[in-house]
């Protein structure tokens, strides 16, 4: 398959891989995909590396035109896919042919699915990743979302789609994204900023997510939490999943678009196996936090790896095209 057509762009459909990495400390944000996991086991699914290039779609989907043969796997959110007006599961390899569309229907849970293309999608590479970020107008097509009429090219596939066809993940590998669950996080690194009472009030009462959140960040609603001596600090660096808390007291947790510094006080930091459950949320969803340490967060690393890892030993068994 050399390229897939965009019929429809959906509501905010965007090339992204992994991001870039290299480049923070001279003020480039990471980009790449909100939901990473997600964006890493269709990669897997359909043969490719795990940090390939992909598309994130967002809350109402696209319609895609394939031009040729080819395998593809949708994860993350259930945005309803269909391949030709029918049905199709997510979280598997699926074959197309040429003229074969995809669409998507009612979002029924989560908001970011992820459409994988064996042999990947492939516009050039910004700054070492292919991750659109729209604010700055570079990478993916042209920094900017999808729209009617683009040919989206894609790379050559590195193994016979025989042998991709049908492959799954186990269910209790994928992700429930329709789960009522707490976000876990890492207290500070301004923590002792806020009065007791606050820190409280944090984790016992849910926050709503605001219609103003996007992909920089997500704006929260609920329990004012009280600075102790007001919100400002010298700005420093700031991860993916930092939640700042300005003035006004409301949580703001910051995304895979953010900033790489700050000055405001960050009350703690989401844990790198939350991310994508907080990456599925949409406005007026409810995110309620839970406070655990650095070593827990660190295991869950770890076990989430090891089946990545497994996904990995697979491609690496696949015969390769000669």
């Amino acid at each position: 398959m050399e390229s897939v057509k965009v019929i429809k762009p959906g509501f905010f459909t965007t090339v992204q891989d992994l991001g870039r990495h290299r480049y923070q400390n001279i003020g480039i944000s990471t980009a790449g995909a909100m939901d990473a996991l997600s964006l890493r086991l269709a990669n897997l699914l359909v043969g490719n590396e795990e940090e390939d290039a992909a598309l994130e779609v967002t809350l109402i989907g696209p319609k895609l035109r394939f031009a040729g043969d080819g395998a593809i796997a949708i994860t993350g959110g259930d945005l309803s896919p269909a391949l030709n007006g029918i049905p199709v599961q997510m979280w598997t390899s699926i074959p197309v042919g040429k003229d074969d569309e995809l669409s998507f229907g009612n979002c029924v849970a989560g908001c970011r699915a992820y459409v994988a293309i064996a042999g990947g999608v492939n516009v050039p590479r910004i700054m070492g990743s292919r991750s659109t970020f729209s604010r700055g107008h570079y990478g993916g097509v042209e920094g900017r979302a999808l729209k009617s009429g683009d040919e989206v090219p894609i790379g050559n596939c590195l193994f016979k789609l025989n042998d991709i066809e049908g492959r799954r993940l186990r269910p209790d590998a994928i992700p429930d994204y329709g789960k009522d669950r707490a976000i876990r996080f890492i207290p500070g690194p301004q923590a002792e900023a806020f009065i007791e009472q606050s820190l409280d009030q944090f984790t016992s009462t849910p926050y709503v997510v605001a219609n103003e959140s996007d992909r920089m960040g997500y704006r929260l609603q609920g329990q004012q939490l009280n600075h102790v001596n007001g919100a400002d600090i010298i700005s420093d660096f700031i991860a993916v999943g930092s939640i700042q808390v300005p003035a006004n007291g409301q949580p703001i947790i910051l995304m895979a678009d953010c900033q790489t510094t700050g000055g405001y006080t960050k009350i703690g930091v989401v844990i790198s196996v939350d991310l994508p459950y907080v990456a599925q949320k949409k406005p007026r969803d409810q995110i309620r936090f839970e406070a655990v340490d650095v070593t827990y967060a660190q295991d869950l690393y770890r076990k989430r790896e090891k089946m990545i890892t497994g996904l990995k030993l697979l491609n690496r068994m696949l015969p390769a095209l000669r």
